[in-house]
């Protein structure tokens, strides 16, 4: 069964829930953090795809996401990403604005290409790690999650610049995690926009 909690404007159980430090009580534990990379440039003739890089925009609505997940002390201890340009400014800005610098590796792992079973070897590799956030693309993060929290199904939908928690109990395959929350930037936004008004 899939757990998940809902944000609410009105209360604070969003954030008081995943609030605690990113400290499991057991090595066999962690958290999981899945990153998409933000709004990218446009496809162009003539120009590789793993070279589009991230807009202003993008950017923007990056932070905006990150300031909440930073507020809500979302620190992972290390952060695995695709080597495409746009997914790396995207663990770039994480490393940022979550005061995680100098912990960024980059993985094929998190190709477009690879696959939820190669993305989980890759988790498995860093077991000593409390947190790990993953910043890469879609589908494949969407069909990762999907594997880590046991599911037939997909049961995520990923839009750019969104971030989802899982956490996974036991670190044994096949993966059975907990689903914590998603936070999109059209939430991050609008928390934004009601706190400039108060």
């Amino acid at each position: 069964m899939v757990k998940t909690e809902m944000w609410d404007d009105e209360q604070t159980e969003w954030q008081e829930s995943i609030a605690a430090p990113g400290r499991p009580d057991s090595k066999d534990e962690m958290e999981i953090y899945i990153l998409r990379h933000g709004i990218a440039e446009p496809r162009r003739p003539g120009r590789a795809d793993a070279k589009r890089a991230l807009t202003d925009r993008g950017r923007v609505k990056l932070r905006e996401v990150l300031a909440r997940a930073r507020a809500a002390k979302v620190a992972p201890s290390l952060i695995l990403t695709s080597p495409y340009v746009r997914a790396v400014q995207t663990a770039e800005i994480a490393a940022e604005v979550l005061g995680r610098k100098g912990i960024l590796t980059r993985t094929d792992a998190l190709l477009p290409s690879s696959s939820p079973e190669a993305v989980w070897r890759e988790i498995l590799g860093h077991a000593d790690e409390d947190a790990i956030l993953l910043a890469g693309h879609e589908p494949l993060l969407s069909e990762a999650a999907t594997y880590l929290l046991g599911a037939e199904r997909t049961v995520i939908e990923l839009k750019k610049g969104a971030l989802v928690s899982i956490d996974l109990e036991e670190l044994h395959s096949p993966p059975q995690g907990v689903l914590k929350w998603l936070l999109t930037p059209k939430l991050a936004a609008g928390k934004a926009e009601e706190e400039a008004r108060e």
